[in-house]
């Protein structure tokens, strides 16, 4: 398998949080020059595919894959209407933990939900749910998540202190999501639920 194919599967994985030269360097065990030169092979490879949806950015020394500036229009039209498709149950989960504990960073994310959040994640951003907030000044600089001005107007909310109280939620909660949709409804019967993800 080639170091650049490599590379991609990992940006993919990644998501917007993106990766550092080091981090790859560190997965790969591969000098920094060998994946300079496989990132810059990729952003070149993705550039000439006309029919690549996808291009290689870096934001903060993160390399991530965003989408091409041509497609602006189309995903725009898809992130505004978000429940033209059904969201999960462990979408909503996701969402509601956003909701109540942001701002909140992925890793703390899976700690509640016990598994990982990456793809809920980035449903959610394309949905315009939620969004980026800044970031954690810890080591690697998490991104931080939070709710849209379009999750407020969507649910009818004037300010996060309309959100319905519920329990505090622990990140050692197994139970916490669990928590969330047995003792309000709103998040389920807003949405059409499938089996979970």
């Amino acid at each position: 398998m080639s170091l650049v194919k490599k590379i991609y599967g990992i940006l993919f994985v990644a998501g917007s949080e993106g990766v550092s030269l080091a981090q790859l360097q560190t997965t790969l065990g591969i000098e920094s020059k060998e994946i300079e030169q496989a990132l810059q092979d990729l952003k070149v490879s993705l550039t000439n595919q006309n029919d690549s949806p996808l291009e290689l950015s870096v934001v903060d020394s993160k390399y991530r894959l965003i989408t091409k500036s041509e497609l602006e229009e189309v995903v725009e039209q898809y992130a505004q209407s978000p429940m033209t498709q059904h969201l999960t149950r462990a979408a909503i989960e996701t969402l509601a933990i956003v909701a109540y504990r942001q701002p909140v960073t992925r890793m703390d994310v899976d700690q509640v939900r016990g598994v990982s959040s990456v793809a809920m994640i980035q449903k959610l951003l394309a949905r315009d749910l939620i969004k980026e907030v800044g970031r954690l000044e810890a080591p690697g600089r998490p991104v931080l998540y939070g709710v849209t001005p379009y999750f407020m107007d969507y649910f009818g909310l004037s300010s996060l202190n309309d959100l319905p109280e519920i329990e505090p939620l622990s990140l050692n909660s197994q139970e916490a999501p669990d928590e969330l949709f047995s003792t309000k409804k709103w998040q389920i019967e807003l949405f059409d639920l499938s089996e979970e993800e």
